[in-house]
């Protein structure tokens, strides 16, 4: 299958040696770009934010979502890493974990997930008390909040519709870390409504029929499909 779009980046992203470095307990969980950015991994993410800006056309004010066909495909820890490396480039970043149903997010950053999205959602709290700063410089989080039982009618919403517009006010990019397209219907939902889509594809592990049948859901859903990460997760 060849995308109509461009191949973001097709080299490794993780090493045994790296990971040994970013599971550091002294240290924010995975954020290879934060702990050692001057590592192969995290050049591989600088190349990643400067294909994105080339796709963007330099426009300011972009929401990304981000997805995967499946789970345990490495999603949330290649969507910290980005935001991270966008932010180390001088641009304020706001990352979102909209995946209500297996939330990652709050945990790579060492926060509680007793607030976040869903408490926006739900009207207990404003975005602006909601959003927290991630301790790097630029970048911004909003964590999931609790986990609802009905994560699909909480995002499909025309409150959550609206909070994906409103950062663009305040934020050079918005990311949005989300549940696997083939098992969330919320993710088709939110897809169209964002001004792009990047897939991130396991090496070695997901199926080309996976990947094909995700591109069917995004073009369905209108989604904007602007490129794929191929990562590599051991």
């Amino acid at each position: 299958m060849v995308l109509n779009k461009i191949l973001i980046t097709e080299r490794v992203l993780q090493t045994k040696d790296s990971i040994k470095k970013i599971m550091s307990k002294d240290k924010k969980r995975n954020l290879v770009c934060f702990t050692d950015p001057g590592s192969i991994i995290a050049e591989e993410f600088r190349t990643i934010r400067t294909n994105m800006q080339i796709l963007l056309d330099g426009n300011e004010g972009k929401t990304i979502l981000l997805t995967s066909s499946q789970k345990g495909e490495g999603k949330s820890t290649t969507v910290a890493n980005l935001a991270v490396s966008i932010a180390q480039n001088n641009r304020k970043v706001l990352l979102i974990d909209a995946n209500l149903r297996n939330p990652y997010i709050h945990s790579i950053f060492k926060f509680k997930n007793t607030d976040g999205l869903t408490s926006v959602l739900k009207g207990d709290l404003e975005l602006g008390d909601a959003v927290r700063f991630s301790g790097i410089k630029g970048l911004d989080v909003l964590t999931s909040g609790g986990v609802p039982l009905n994560p699909a009618e909480l995002l499909g919403t025309q409150k959550m519709e609206n909070l994906i517009k409103f950062p663009k006010n305040s934020y050079d990019v918005v990311l949005i870390d989300t549940a696997p397209i083939l098992e969330s219907a919320e993710t088709r939902i939110l897809a169209g409504l964002c001004d792009g889509v990047v897939l991130i594809i396991n090496k070695g592990k997901t199926l080309i029929e996976k990947t094909r049948e995700s591109k069917k859901v995004l073009d369905f859903a209108k989604a904007n499909l602007v490129g794929v990460i191929l990562n590599e997760r051991k």
